[in-house]
């Protein structure tokens, strides 16, 4: 016998599809070798390396052939094959009552498929699975597990019989539309393929693994299949392109979504592509205002218990934040995972994360590959469609010459009885005068020249049909024949005819089986970004000394006159206050720096939204800082390009190097600037390069220099000097200078404040001593922070117990570098200000007055 190794091929065939790997050729096997000894004829060295060639190649040829690979024709595996067979020979058609499926599992097994009771039953299992099979073969009766993964009943407990859309796979199988082939032990025939007046193979899928190789046909809609083959039918020349404008794309039993239209092209040019499937979600609000994820519909072939246990997982390992609670509300209805989301967190940030980090978005990857004339080939969309369409045209063709010859014999016996009843005496005279029934045919042969089976037809005849009723009946029925002959004829003449036979039993069937698509297919998933879901808003982020944060919209607080006492900004513990307090969009960036230098990267969005009295979520679990760090400064950047970042120390180093070497951090943090022991990170601030800088410290000194002064450096170096400090001074705050129009503020813990000129500060060099900025008492304490402002501008201060002020800048008056101030905020005995932000844009009343 000839053996076949495998052999790589791009090349079409003329139906349009892509050639595939073949197994053809392969080792010879050397001659006998002359042996010595008594045993000598009865044994025949063979090298073993051939032998384990050969051996393994049947092995392989046995599994692609007879067991893991459909076959282009009927779509089925010939495990399925024998079952539908076995249960079509049992009488179990849909209108008929179910039997037990032990049943039909003995039989499939002592007649057709010796391989296991297992494996017969789980396939015959998952052919009565409407979560498995698009148009489920089998109707079954009982337990036959669900899309949680469990297994199904024992088959002594479970029921069935062929569903209706099954008959379609067998109608005509009766009619030597196939071939038989002797079954395992030769006992009866089986048939080596089913006439299949549906395209299987595509509207149910396929999925195994053979030896070297594997299939993975996706399921289809049985309209779009029908309407394609009809449109190919009509136009065998249509282009790939076309069919594809047809057949939209797979449709999986469990509904969902597909993103994107490029891997469902890829798989119908070439066989191959990678089709990315999606939970159908949404998400619902109940009267209380709280947000519920509801999953409705999940990806193919995906287990629904696992994935809220991966789900469930993810919120224990805290990878996932703001689910609140997870139920399976699943019943006879339909399928409803509701997640319950937090009061103050994102929803639609939440269902992006289940995509990213479960099965709620899985990839299933396509494989076009099946039996074309015993050969493994992957084919395309046409080629599919072409090779079922040949099927069909042999069946029809077989099926017409079939009922031909049937029609033709019969039209044989007509004509006999024909010559028989008119001739009626003499018949009845011949036999009655013949002394044997053998002696009767020869008779009848001899005088009226008959065929042998016209002669038994006569002999045959009941008295009755020598009646005249009886006798015009022979004669209409014999006219139908012809007629009937005629048209058998006609269609195997003409293969147009054969195709528009083909075409209006598809058409049939579609109208009877024929439903709407269940998945749909929308955008690719990177066509739709997590910020395309939030809405772009400005926010308040507040940051407490014990590293909590929070967002909260800007219209959370109302503007209020100088030396107002202030809204409550977060409700902290007693020994917990607010240290950090700025102003950002929801889809800005936010790069957190560390005391430490670390750097941090987190979308603005990302961080949970709650009330004015709540004190937030700790960062802890937003970023992964290092034990003993905190955050120092925060600030939001919209892109990384063609910008710097300078950053500012305790100890008065500054550093200057380009934004986009930050852009990519990793989950544990990035070094952002080495530090010398009992240093920290006080300020940051993005930059163009070409601006001006003012430091400021504690004890109320300040410097003015260009930027320019400070050389661009590698994202870990330590920096230069910014200022050089006295004993027991340290730099509070950074401001880059905009323009020498605007002013200064400067804020101290007791709640006073001032505004300066900027051009009150003279530009020095970098690396001097500074000018006082203000002049610091017991009364006013120490400087807490200083912001370059408008006056249009407003301002936020807030205070270590959680008071907060919003006031205007216009309301303060411009003062001298060395004074002290005015009172901004009221500071109880035990309280102080620790942060203060600048809220640029027109004044509140302004754009109401408008």
């Amino acid at each position: 016998m000839a053996r076949k190794k495998g052999r790589k091929s791009r090349a079409l065939t003329p139906s349009g599809e892509p050639e595939v790997p073949q197994v053809t050729g392969g080792p010879k096997v050397p001659p006998p070798a002359p042996t010595l000894g008594a045993q000598a004829d009865k044994i025949l060295p063979m090298d073993i390396e051939d032998e384990m060639k050969h051996s393994y190649l049947d092995y392989a040829m046995s599994v692609i052939v007879g067991r893991a690979l459909p076959d282009v024709r009927d779509g089925l595996k010939p495990v399925h094959r024998r079952i539908l067979y076995a249960m079509n020979e049992m009488g179990l058609a849909p209108n008929k009552p179910h039997r037990k499926s032990a049943k039909v599992v003995g039989e499939v097994l002592g007649n057709y498929h010796p391989h296991g009771d297992t494996a017969v039953y789980d396939t015959l299992v998952r052919l009565a699975q409407d979560f498995s099979c698009r148009y489920p073969l089998v109707d079954g009766q009982g337990n036959f597990g669900s899309v949680d993964g469990d297994p199904a009943a024992a088959m002594r407990y479970t029921e069935v019989r062929l569903a209706s859309i099954a008959m379609e796979l067998l109608t005509d199988i009766d009619k030597e539309t196939v071939d038989f082939r002797p079954n395992y032990d030769e006992s009866r025939q089986e048939p080596t393929v089913l006439p299949a007046r549906l395209p299987y193979l595509l509207i149910n899928g396929s999925a195994g693994i053979a030896v070297g190789m594997a299939t993975n046909i996706p399921p289809h809609n049985l309209s779009e299949v029908v309407d394609a083959l009809a449109a190919m039918l009509d136009d065998p020349e249509i282009k790939v392109e076309e069919l594809i404008k047809i057949v939209k794309g797979p449709d999986f039993p469990t509904g969902g979504y597909i993103l994107g239209k490029e891997g469902i092209r890829q798989m119908y040019l070439t066989g191959r592509g990678q089709i990315q499937m999606q939970a159908r979600a949404k998400v619902e609000e109940d009267k209380k205002g709280r947000k519920k994820i509801i999953v409705s519909e999940i990806p193919y072939q995906v287990n629904k218990a696992q994935l809220i246990e991966s789900i469930a997982n993810l919120v224990q390992n805290k990878k996932i934040d703001g689910i609140t609670d997870l139920r399976d509300e699943s019943d006879r209805e339909g399928m409803r995972i509701v997640i319950e989301i937090g009061k103050h967190d994102n929803a639609e940030v939440i269902l992006n994360q289940l995509y990213k980090h479960t099965q709620m978005r899985e990839t299933f990857g396509a494989i076009l590959l099946a039996l074309v004339d015993g050969t493994p080939r992957v084919l395309n969309l046409k080629g599919l469609l072409h090779y079922y369409i040949r099927h069909r045209e042999e069946v029809v063709t077989r099926r017409t010459e079939f009922d031909l010859d049937k029609a033709e014999k019969r039209a044989h016996i007509l004509e006999g009885l024909k010559i028989a009843v008119n001739n009626l005496d003499r018949i009845i005279k011949t036999i009655r005068t013949s002394s044997t029934v053998d002696e009767a045919r020869q008779s009848l042969k001899k005088f009226f020249k008959l065929s042998d089976i016209q002669a038994q037809a006569i002999l045959d005849m009941r008295l009755q049909q020598l009646t005249q009723l009886e006798r015009k009946k022979i004669e209409q029925e014999y006219l139908e024949v012809i007629k009937t002959i005629e048209t058998l004829k006609g269609i195997l003449a003409s293969r147009k005819k054969i195709l528009a036979i083909i075409k209006d039993e598809l058409l049939q069937a579609k109208a009877k089986f024929g439903d709407a698509r269940r998945t749909e297919i929308i955008g690719k998933a990177q066509e739709m970004e997590v910020t395309d879901l939030i809405a772009d808003e400005d926010v308040a982020v507040t940051i407490s000394h014990a590293g909590y944060i929070k967002r909260m919209p800007v219209s959370t607080y109302r503007a209020q006159r100088r030396g107002g006492r202030g809204v409550t900004a977060a409700g902290t513990k007693e020994d917990d206050f607010m240290e950090q307090l700025f102003m950002a969009s929801t889809h800005d960036a936010l790069l957190f720096f560390s005391r430490m230098g670390q750097l941090y990267w987190l979308k603005v969005y990302e961080i949970p939204e709650a009330g004015r009295a709540a004190k937030g979520r700790p960062i802890s679990g937003l970023v992964r800082l290092k034990e003993g760090d905190a955050i120092a400064a925060a600030i939001p950047v919209k892109n990384f390009e063609k910008q710097y970042l300078l950053l500012a120390t305790r100890y008065g180093m500054v550093k200057k190097s380009r934004l986009e070497e930050f852009s990519k951090p990793r989950a544990g943090g990035i070094l952002a600037l080495k530090l010398q022991k009992g240093d920290a990170v006080i300020g940051v601030e993005v930059t163009s390069g070409k601006e001006e800088v003012a430091l400021a410290t504690k004890q109320g000194k300040g410097i003015r220099f260009k930027e320019s002064k400070v050389r661009e450096m590698g994202r870990t170096a330590k920096g230069v000097r910014g200022l050089s400090l006295s004993k027991d001074d340290e730099i509070i705050g950074m401001t880059v200078v905009h323009s020498v129009k605007n002013t200064f503020l400067t804020v101290t813990e007791h709640g006073f404040g001032k505004r300066t000129q900027v051009s009150d500060y003279r530009l020095q060099n970098r690396g001097g001593k500074g000018l006082i900025n203000l002049k610091v008492t017991d009364r006013t304490g120490l400087v807490v922070d200083v912001k370059e402002v408008v006056d249009d501008d407003e301002l936020m201060v807030i205070t270590a117990q959680g008071i907060t002020l919003r006031t205007r800048v216009k309301d303060m008056k411009v003062q001298g570098r060395n004074t002290q101030g005015v009172r901004l905020i009221r500071v109880e005995d035990k309280d102080r200000v620790v942060a203060v932000a600048r809220i640029a844009g027109k004044d509140e009343e302004e754009e109401e007055k408008k």
